[in-house]
């Protein structure tokens, strides 16, 4: 392993020694339900970042994007996150029929702070409880219903540093490869070549959304 020959912690005490204890401050903030502080943050939030690991522990983040309060709040315990069409890899759902942890981000564009929701996830397929997630007429085959054990406002120094929502700190894109040359390289399939791949995202973004 590349790491092998490099200095590591070893420890969580350890780890402690370096960094030190957390404030009583960030041990009390985490609840274990939702209450109107993350009803509300969650009723803004139009992104989210899910995390899960299947059974061997390989880890995945995948995200999910939707109009603000997509998610599904059924009570105090309990939310279910649509599945809209995507590229059917499925890892998340995958990963969640071997290993029911999952670990929530939520996003509001523009506000510095994030909600971290923590729990068990199960794949859905009820249409009476996936009706209300209908968008534009369709309603989602899937959903991940999450039950919740853990909330709570993560601070705001990672948006900080990153500028992300300053817009004079957004870098330079404009010699980037497009999204498409990154696919072709990397696929390397016969007849899937960068403009090709350009109207195949395009169309999807245009058509497959819901």
């Amino acid at each position: 392993m590349f790491f092998s020959g490099i200095k590591q912690i070893k420890s969580k005490e350890e780890l402690t020694g370096y960094i030190g204890d957390p404030s009583p401050l960030v041990k009390a903030k985490p609840i274990d339900h939702l209450d109107s502080h993350c009803r509300t943050f969650l009723a803004h939030s139009p992104f989210a970042v899910l995390s899960t690991s299947d059974e061997n522990g390989r880890c995945d983040a995948s995200p999910r994007g939707d109009h603000p309060g997509f998610v599904y709040i059924l009570d105090e315990h309990h939310l279910i996150i649509p599945e809209r069409p995507g590229n059917k890899r499925m890892d998340t759902l995958k990963n969640l029929l071997e290993n029911n942890r999952i670990g929530l981000l939520f996003l509001i564009p523009g506000f510095g702070e994030t909600l971290r929701i923590n729990g068990k996830g199960v794949v859905i397929k009820d249409e009476e409880i996936l009706a209300p997630l209908s968008v534009r007429g369709k309603a989602p085959s899937l959903g991940i219903g999450v039950e919740v054990e853990e909330c709570f406002i993560h601070c705001a120094k990672a948006m900080k540093r990153s500028g992300i929502w300053d817009q004079e700190r957004w870098p330079d894109t404009g010699a980037m490869p497009t999204a498409a040359r990154m696919l072709s390289d990397h696929a390397a399939l016969k007849g899937q070549d960068e403009n090709a791949l350009t109207k195949r995202l395009e169309k999807g973004y245009r058509e497959k959304l819901y």
